[in-house]
């Protein structure tokens, strides 16, 4: 069973960038949706983004346009570019693996395997 393990997190100012990275450990992600998902303490997990295997992919409306999610599937990594940074994009960022059938690609509780999650921290 692939493990997504992330890293990429730290601190940028707000309009800032960074680059959060996926890998699958211990197989691939070929054949399985991988998504981003977010959680601020006190908070529900938020989706974010995720891009299904057959290559689509599906954005919260706070991202959309400024968030890129992408495969490298040579490389078993799932990528999340993320542009123009706001201080409320400030969370713990999970990577998450699974099987969701298409109504449930924005559900968490869809995906089977998640990360130890990565900091992500906007400065104003």
């Amino acid at each position: 069973q692939v493990q997504p393990v992330e890293s990429g997190g730290g601190l940028v100012q707000a309009g800032g960038s960074l680059r959060l990275s996926c890998a699958a450990s211990g197989g691939t992600f070929n054949g399985y949706t991988t998504g981003w998902f977010r959680q601020v303490p006190g908070k529900e997990r938020e989706f974010v983004a995720t891009i299904r295997y057959n290559g689509y992919t599906y954005y919260a409306d706070s991202v959309k346009g400024r968030f890129t999610i992408s495969r490298d599937n040579a490389k078993k990594m799932v990528y999340l570019q993320m542009n123009s940074l706001r201080p409320e994009d400030t969370a713990v960022y999970y990577c998450a693996s699974g099987q969701p059938i298409l109504s449930a690609v924005r559900d968490g509780n869809a995906y089977r395997s998640w990360g130890q999650g990565t900091q992500v921290t906007v400065s104003s």
